[in-house]
């Protein structure tokens, strides 16, 4: 009931934001006019949001769709899910000098078994050029072992704390090593993103918006019972296999979070992400990868696929969470 009086207070701000233009119309001299222009405007702005909603929820049937290449759950001959996995995605081609070059897509999620995050040190090893994700200063260098002092401050890091305990897993910060000699830092410092956001015309307070929107699409569908009740067992797997379908649809939902032109989040970081790897390209490496949040992969690949001009190559799978 909470979110749902929010919800409809937000509706009465967008009314009342409104209120000037409405009125401004009925101030015309011909009442019978107004009212008819007023009624067509109104059609028009109800035609228009019919659209916008079609646009958005087809865009979020194909970003889920590009998404089951990266994320996915795995289920047994009943339909029971068995557990969540990320993917490696070789991509193939050639640099300036016509030699052959390849691009791995390494998706992760940031909660996860150890034995996920150990399987991916090893993973990482033979490349030339690890490029991987984390808005920070140029040059920060995650200590081997787990986050900076005083990190947990941050309330992004305290929610993930939360989310750790609840599903019985692990920090990839915290098992990841970073300071291996290929390592790459591929993505925007908070200056960057910041001044991105406000350019693009982004805030947390409009994605908070969009989200209680999402919100309420879910609640509608049962989905808030299905995570209540699995809150309230005792057992870390239920909780991971509803929070693993929770999972699933908000990465293919981040098309919901963009700004005027795309997203801070997913476009504008890839974007660094990928100069930064034509930058390694020219200088000389030929196995590289990018190891980023499983939402960012689908815009990586048409990246890949249209400015590198490269093709896709073979994929193997990676058990991040055990959900029985």
């Amino acid at each position: 009931m909470m979110i749902r009086t929010i919800y409809g207070c937000l509706v009465l701000l967008l009314f009342c934001l409104a209120t000037p233009d409405r009125v401004a119309a009925w101030q015309s001299t011909d009442q019978e006019s107004a009212r008819s222009a007023d009624e067509t405007e109104k059609g028009d702005r109800k035609a228009k949001l019919r659209s916008d909603r079609a646009k958005r929820k087809q865009r979020k049937q194909q970003a889920a769709k590009e998404m089951a290449h990266f994320l996915r759950i795995r289920r047994d001959e009943n339909r029971q899910p068995l557990a969540m996995e990320t993917s490696v995605t070789r991509y193939e081609g050639v640099n300036e000098k016509g030699e052959p070059i390849s691009v791995d897509l390494i998706g992760v999620v940031h909660i996860g078994e150890k034995t996920y995050y150990e399987k991916l040190n090893k993973v990482f090893k033979p490349y030339d050029a690890m490029l991987y994700e984390l808005v920070a200063p140029e040059g920060t260098v995650i200590p081997k072992g787990g986050r900076e002092t005083g990190a947990s401050a941050n309330p992004l890091v305290a929610l993930q704390v939360g989310m750790k305990s609840m599903l019985e897993l692990d920090f990839q910060l915290d098992h990841i090593d970073y300071t291996k000699d290929n390592f790459v830092h591929a993505d925007m410092s908070p200056t960057e993103f910041a001044e991105s956001m406000k350019k693009n015309e982004e805030s947390f307070f409009k994605m908070a918006l969009k989200a209680i929107g999402q919100s309420m699409a879910q609640q509608s569908s049962g989905q808030d019972a299905k995570m209540l009740a699995a809150m309230v067992s005792g057992s870390a797997f239920k909780r991971r296999a509803v929070m693993a379908e929770q999972m699933q649809d908000v990465e293919s939902g981040m098309v919901i979070f963009e700004g005027r032109e795309g997203s801070t989040i997913i476009d504008y970081r890839n974007a660094k992400a990928m100069d930064i790897l034509k930058r390694e390209i020219a200088a000389g490496n030929k196995k590289l990868a990018l190891f980023y949040g499983a939402g960012h992969l689908p815009d990586m690949e048409r990246r890949l696929l249209s400015e590198f001009q490269m093709k896709r190559g073979g994929q193997y799978w990676l058990e991040a969470w055990k959900l029985k």
